[in-house]
């Protein structure tokens, strides 16, 4: 598994006249190596692949890392590199991805390879994991199965007076308890006038008979997540609650008919956009449709207007359209799917109808 996806990116080496790759990305490491510790560096040269951690790792590295040699270090690994130096060799071209190294660390990375280039390289790392193995679906589907039970699990708490960051707490310590192994993302809550924030996460604000509830949240199981919204409300709902709740349920499963593999991404986020628009509130809908997810929460494709991504098979990607009101509340709705030949098949199982607690 792990030496197959070294073996693709050092195939993009080649392509993009690389010498190596430099990797400091821990969700990089884990989903290339299967090292699931805090501290490493992976160094994929065209023939060999090395591993860098300190002593805390020796074991755990050990046992865990696939397809690269372990070395293990005195300092952290970014410092230890002017130890090595095989791998400091003039005029050698190294890549890395910018986007996820900081300046303080690109600025240690010239100073412990000061013979070497090290080249922003995001272009070999954009597709990193967007089509899924056998075993990586079945992980995600772990993980969106713990995250429906959760949901399902707190709805009997869902009550007037009780904070956001209460029912937030118990809905990660639920999905724990189910085998997760850590949120996907810090969790989404918000209540009455704070649900119009697409991000708005858990407050000390408490709940209020007749407000809309927003759940945003994820699991992670053996690496890989799931991302889920609902919304709920608290009592009966007023016909504007149900006129927008219904709208955005119309505008995702219309996003969700759409996927397939072979169609644009941006077509999906077309077919969800323009329900919303024609009905009024194309400028209460400022986000994209939907994004990839995997070893971590946010890779392609991304479901945007912007969007040139082409959805492939085994791809599993969000559908999430949202309508947002400022000073009344807001909607959204998102489940993940899994992209097929012959359409997408939605992951969830928790309802999407309008539930009033």
């Amino acid at each position: 598994m792990s030496k197959n996806r070294i073996n693709i990116l050092r195939k993009k080496i080649w392509a993009e006249n690389l010498d190596g790759l430099i990797i400091t990305h821990l969700d990089h490491i884990r989903y290339l190596t299967g090292f699931t510790g805090s501290a490493g560096l992976l160094i994929i040269r065209k023939k060999e692949a090395d591993f860098f951690t300190d002593f805390r790792y020796k074991d755990q590295a050990a046992k865990q890392v696939k397809g690269a040699q372990v070395k293990i270090v005195k300092s952290d690994p970014i410092a230890a590199l002017k130890d090595y130096p095989q791998f400091n060799i003039k005029n050698y071209v190294y890549g890395y991805a910018g986007e996820y190294l900081s300046v303080n660390a690109r600025k240690r990375l010239r100073e412990n390879f000061s013979d070497a280039l090290l080249v922003a390289s995001d272009k070999v790392f954009e597709d990193l994991g967007w089509v899924k193995e056998a075993e990586e679906i079945k992980n995600i589907k772990k993980a969106v199965e713990i995250s429906d039970i959760a949901f399902e699990r707190i709805l009997n708490i869902v009550e007037p007076g009780v904070r956001e960051m209460e029912l937030a707490a118990e809905l990660e310590y639920q999905m724990k308890m189910l085998g997760s192994e850590k949120p996907a993302f810090e969790t989404i809550l918000a209540s009455g006038y704070r649900s119009a924030l697409p991000h708005g996460t858990a407050s000390t604000k408490k709940l209020k008979k007749g407000e809309l509830v927003t759940f945003d949240f994820g699991a992670t199981y053996d690496g890989y997540v799931s991302d889920i919204t609902r919304t709920v409300v608290l009592g009966k709902a007023t016909p504007k609650q149900k006129k927008i709740y219904n709208l955005v349920l119309k505008a995702q499963l219309a996003g969700i008919k759409k996927v397939k593999a072979g169609v644009f991404a941006k077509a999906v986020d077309e077919s969800s956009r323009k329900i919303i628009t024609k009905a009024g509130f194309g400028k209460n809908f400022g986000h994209g449709t939907g994004h990839g997810i995997g070893y971590y929460v946010h890779l392609g494709p991304r479901v945007s207007p912007l969007s040139k991504d082409k959805l492939m098979a085994n791809n599993v990607i969000t559908i999430e359209p949202g309508i947002y009101i400022s000073g009344w509340g807001g909607v959204r709705i998102e489940d993940d799917v899994l992209v097929t030949k012959t359409g997408g098949k939605v992951l969830n199982k928790a309802p999407k109808k309008l539930l009033e607690l």
